[in-house]
């Protein structure tokens, strides 16, 4: 007894190993060529296994971007609420933002990939809207300490809401604006928003 259970316990470890490697090489070749170029014959060669051993551990591909996503948030988390405790509205948002940002610049090559595959990869799909969920909670935290008048609240929540976007960073960063300075300049919209009475309209 004691034998078959250090078997099935030793075989059930090297599924696990098996299984990690799978996900591992996944998550490689998704930021080496994007998910829309991953191939299961690429993934079993990195992950050293057959064809159908990626198959027996993910049926199928929401399985597989699943474990994938959760692991690769695991490794690169975005950051938390918790990083910027400061209350008052310019620090606040300074700090949320280059933090932020900071994200974005470790992380730059897999979300390029990520946003440019999503509209041919279903199972993209669900992890990109809990991170655009995510982003949105940022933007709505940022609100709330800004306060703004009702007369320039949505133009507020729209410039926020572009600010905390990864094009946005992107964007701006190919213009050799860096981490710090960025935030400053969302801060100089806000401002001529906040100060303003109604916005002017369009001619």
């Amino acid at each position: 007894m004691t034998k078959r259970r250090y078997t099935l316990g030793k075989r059930a470890s090297s599924q696990e190993d098996t299984r990690q490697r799978i996900v591992e090489a996944t998550v490689q070749l998704h930021q080496e060529v994007g998910p829309r170029e991953t191939t299961i014959s690429a993934i079993a060669e990195k992950a050293q296994v057959q064809r159908l051993t990626v198959y027996r551990h993910f049926p199928d591909e929401e399985a597989l971007f699943a474990a994938c996503t959760t692991h690769w948030f695991e490794t690169n988390p975005p950051p938390s609420f918790s990083t910027w405790n400061e209350e008052k509205r310019q620090a606040r948002i300074v700090a949320a933002l280059y933090q932020l940002y900071s994200y974005y610049r470790r992380t730059e090559r897999m979300f390029t990939l990520s946003y440019r595959d999503e509209p041919y990869i279903l199972a993209l799909h669900q992890p990109m809207n809990q991170f655009r969920s995510y982003l949105d909670s940022i933007r709505d935290d940022l609100i709330k300490h800004v306060r703004p008048k009702r007369s320039v609240a949505e133009e507020v929540r729209m410039t926020l809401g572009h600010a905390v976007q990864f094009s946005t960073w992107q964007s701006l960063a190919a213009h050799d604006a860096d981490d710090k300075q960025i935030p400053l300049l969302v801060c100089a919209w806000l401002e001529g928003i906040l100060n303003s009475t109604t916005m002017p309209p369009p001619h």
